[in-house]
């Protein structure tokens, strides 16, 4: 932090440090700085823009509704084959409660994901070309935002 060279008297230009920009290994001018580019959505335009999302999904028949998914282990061929009884190869399965075992069946499959019904989102909705609900889920989703 000290100046490289007295203030007066060398001949040099002034200087006060050796660590500003125009030092080799000095610092940077106007260097990147971390930005939050996140930004604010009204709780109304939320709920509005889910339930506009799984309409669309109801009005082109993407939404299957199951009584339930339970499995006796975790076993990813057993879900497979549910998935493919269904025809839903890149499908959305939303569930009522946290079961591990069908979390654990459907985390191996690229194509699946598994989310509760209060972690649901649009982006999800729309990126999984097929809807999966457990009936009481549905119950759940009805009462949150109907």
């Amino acid at each position: 932090g000290r100046k490289p060279w007295r203030q007066k008297g060398t001949g040099h230009a002034r200087q006060g440090s050796t660590r500003s920009p125009q030092w080799t290994g000095g610092g940077v001018v106007f260097a990147p700085t971390p930005r939050d580019y996140s930004f604010k959505m009204n709780k109304k335009e939320k709920r509005l823009a889910l339930k506009s999302a799984l309409t669309s999904r109801v009005n082109e028949g993407k939404l299957i509704v199951v009584d339930e998914l339970k499995f006796e282990a975790p076993k990813t061929k057993e879900f497979a084959k549910v998935m493919a009884n269904l025809k839903a190869d890149k499908a959305l399965v939303v569930l009522n409660e946290n079961d591990a075992n069908t979390v654990k069946s459907a985390k191996n499959i690229p194509t699946v994901k598994t989310a509760l019904t209060n972690t649901i989102n649009v982006y999800d909705i729309l990126k999984y070309d097929t809807l999966v609900v457990e009936k009481a889920a549905v119950a759940t989703i009805e009462e949150v935002y109907a």
